[in-house]
């Protein structure tokens, strides 16, 4: 029996031998396998005829009880079997080279048991592989690290293509796992850095065989090699056959999404990408090969029309997943070592820089790119993070983003206009220098940008299901999940755990912050919470109630006016418009004379004056509004005193007596003589004014103009201004407060006369066209 607490590679056990005799072996031998044989795996038939069908069914099965079989050992006879049994590694290499991909599974058959099978092996392989990459299962079940790790590398139970298939196959729908399996991969064997470093070379020569193949040649490729004689008559994308078009197409969309999940899940291996060039080669090809593959799917003449349209959704996936692999590349290798504040900031920022400045030719590639991440928004955490950063390289870089949308005739999206609007008008704020703490604690938290598939190109939900994991508000809570998502999320789970119920799965969810790769691995792992693991797994979907509609419940003030729409069927539109009214200018209201013509009326009843009205014998005045008053009676000198010889005590005599007006009174002949005589003498003296002051005394008339204007502001409560005094006291006695005041308006007001405003008057009477130029 094994020790407890031993490593498995350093266990012995007793088993009886083929003589009958017990022998001691290790834990991992040879001949402690099991005699099994593991069929190899064959993908789903196209045509779907029922024999087919039939053979994949029986087929599938095999493969499923072997592998269920398999994942029911104990932990040494697991890995025996794994070690020394060739039948199941190339029963798994074959699944892993043969399982249909995210766009193929849309055609396999529509058969439901076609489907129930396949994703029975896609659960079984994936159990496996995740079993075999973890080396300590429990605390009496483990391996030492540095044995683990030989056992993997030497035996090739994992190297960089079975990575890669790994994460294209499975990545999807078990992203975390992925990642934590790939990682302790790498970390227990760390060769596999150097095997990744060899492959990334690999991985570059497949465009260029792209290129080679479509008759093109990569920019950057040198003429140093003599050009072949047959170099003329290589087939171009136009003139290849619709096969080798088909296989061309096919091998880019496969590569490239291999590529993009690989990076996606272990972000660790960008850097190796990166010390290949591989940003300059991706792109350059993105701009060569792109649009000649695409004219030639346009262009050409397919029979079937179903196969170009397949070929142009391909090669749109193609192009999607190259836009964010270089994403995925900028962001794991500059973006992120800036949001976390590490050191050399300003190195990671102006290598950014520096990448987005060698995109500037690639005009395709930059709008696409600018399409789905904009670039103005990586600038802008850039701008907050390394307020340093240089404003007129980053307008540049801006610019060159804008051209390269007008050359290729394209117009960027309305959204993305009102955003970069915002953007500019904050970087203002922005550049005046926030602390780079708080730039920091504001940015940690930043993710790449995740880019939706398109309703056309969208990957039918299965094992490569899209996973929208959903966001966190301010306050840390787990936002809920509504609507299309939780679909999403829910089919996902049913697609590995159909036997579940849709009840059921959404308890899980809510338990589990809507996190569906932690359901999954704890549904399997029967680790569920004690309050899930009670309910009924059956359990089905609870019926939605609907909640009565709210506008028959509202209350407002306007309700049934003439604007009510909810409450009238028809509305004046005629009334409503927005901003101006529509056929309103100054020209048409100053035409507009109907006020003219209402009052009309009004002024007509001026038009007829009346001197007599005769009144009829029998009628009265007021039929004609005529009234008793007459205006030409005057009792101003109306000589009867009425009350006044009364003998009531308090008469108007008594307290004042009556007076002769003076215009009535007779004058004596002394008086008018003496009147007579003034008159003279100041018609006398006014004449010698006239005659002897025909020009007045200049001094005279500005007395008499100062006193005139200081009556008039006096009348207006105008108070003057005091005289300014800049000359002040001696040096040495100090300053008043006006004193300086003064002095300080002079200097400020000095050009506004004099000679000090010639050159400013000059130039206003050049513009009016007063001084010939």
């Amino acid at each position: 029996m094994a020790c407890a607490r031993v490593p498995l590679d350093e266990q012995q056990v007793t088993e009886p031998g083929p003589l009958g005799k017990e022998r001691t072996l290790p834990a991992l031998h040879p001949d402690r396998t099991e005699e099994r044989c593991f069929v190899p795996y064959k993908p789903p038939p196209e045509d779907g005829s029922p024999a087919d069908v039939e053979e994949f069914l029986e087929h599938a099965r095999f493969i499923t009880e072997d592998l269920e079989w398999l994942l029911a050992l104990p932990h040494d006879k697991f890995w025996c079997q794994v070690v020394f049994d060739e039948s199941l590694q190339r029963c798994l290499d074959s699944y892993l080279r043969h399982a249909p991909r995210g766009l193929d599974l849309s055609t396999l058959p529509s058969s439901p048991a076609v489907a129930d099978m396949q994703r029975s092996i896609h659960k079984a392989v994936f159990l496996t592989f995740l079993r075999m990459a973890t080396h300590k299962e429990s605390k009496e079940h483990f391996f030492t690290p540095a044995v683990f790790g030989e056992i993997i590398y030497e035996n090739f139970l994992f190297d960089i293509p079975k990575l890669l298939d790994l994460c294209v196959l499975f990545g999807k729908g078990n992203g975390q796992l992925l990642h934590k399996m790939i990682e302790n991969i790498f970390t227990q064997q760390p060769s596999y850095y150097n095997d990744l470093d060899e492959t990334v070379p690999t991985v570059l020569q497949v465009f260029d065989t792209i290129l080679e193949k479509c008759g093109l040649q990569c920019e950057g490729a040198t003429a140093a090699e003599p050009m072949k004689l047959n170099a003329h008559k290589k087939p171009t994308a136009m003139t290849m056959s619709q096969q080798e078009l088909l296989d061309i197409i096919l091998y880019l969309c496969d590569s490239t999404t291999t590529i993009n999940a690989f990076l996606d899940i272990f972000p660790a291996a960008c850097s190796s990408f990166q010390s290949h060039s591989f940003l300059s080669s991706l792109t350059s090809f993105y701009e060569t090969g792109v649009p000649d593959l695409e004219k030639a799917i346009r262009k050409r003449n397919f029979d079937d029309k179903s196969l170009q349209e397949d070929l142009w959704k391909r090669l749109s996936h193609s192009c999607r997943k190259m836009v964010e692999t270089v994403h995925l590349l900028l962001h794991h290798t500059c973006l992120q070592p800036i949001l976390e504040g590490r050191e050399n900031m300003q190195t990671f920022a102006e290598e950014l820089l520096q990448y987005f400045t060698s995109f500037l030719p690639e005009k395709r590639f930059l709008t696409d790119y600018d399409e789905q991440f904009p670039v103005a928004d990586d600038i802008s955490l850039l701008q907050q993070a390394v307020p340093i950063i240089d404003e007129t390289r980053t307008s540049y870089l801006l610019q060159g983003v804008e051209s390269a949308w007008d050359s290729v005739g394209r117009r960027k999206p309305q959204s993305q206009i009102q955003t970069s609007q915002a953007q500019a008008s904050a970087s203002q704020s922005a550049n005046q220098g926030p602390a780079p703490g708080a730039a920091a604690s504001s940015l940690a938290g930043s993710k790449p940008q995740e880019v939706r598939e398109p309703a056309e190109g969208e990957s039918p939900r299965g094992a490569e299901a899209m996973l929208d994991v959903p966001q966190r508000g301010n306050n840390g809570a787990m936002c809920p999940v509504i609507g299309a998502e939780l679909e999403s999320l829910l089919s996902c789970i049913r697609d590995l755990l159909p036997d579940l119920g849709e009840g059921f799965l959404l308890e899980c969810l809510k338990e589990y912050d809507y996190n569906s790769e932690l359901v999954i691995n704890d549904i399997l792992e029967d680790r569920l919470a004690p309050s899930l693991a009670k309910l009924d797994r059956a359990m089905p979907r609870p019926v939605k109630e609907e909640l009565p509609a709210v506008l028959n419940n509202r209350s407002n003030v306007f309700d049934g006016d003439e604007f009510d729409i909810f409450r009238r069927e028809q509305v004046d539109m005629s009334r409503i418009w927005k901003g101006r009214r529509k056929g309103e200018n100054v020209r048409e209201m100053l035409n507009d004379k109907r006020h003219i013509a209402e009052q009309k009326a009004r002024y007509h009843a001026y038009e007829t004056v009346v001197d007599e009205v005769i009144v009829e014998p029998g009628e009265s005045a007021t039929a004609y509004e005529l009234d008793d008053y007459d205006d030409e009676y005057d009792d101003t000198y109306d000589m009867n005193q009425v009350g006044a010889n009364d003998l009531d005590g308090d008469s108007l005599l008594t307290r004042r007596p009556f007076t002769v007006p003076q215009v009535l009174r007779k004058a004596n002949k002394e008086d008018e003589e003496d009147e007579d005589e003034d008159g003279q003498e100041e018609d006398a003296s006014k004449g010698a004014v006239n005659r002897d002051q025909f020009v007045q005394d200049p001094a005279v008339l500005r007395e008499r103009a100062e006193a005139r204007r200081a009556a008039m502001q006096q009348r207006k409560g105008f108070r003057p201004e005091r005289s300014s005094n800049v000359v002040g006291r001696p040096k040495g006695q100090g300053q008043t407060t006006e004193t300086l005041l003064d002095r300080r308006k002079k200097e400020t007001n000095k050009s506004r006369g004099a000679n000090h405003n010639r050159r400013n008057m000059a130039d206003r009477k050049r513009n009016k066209g007063m001084i010939p130029s």
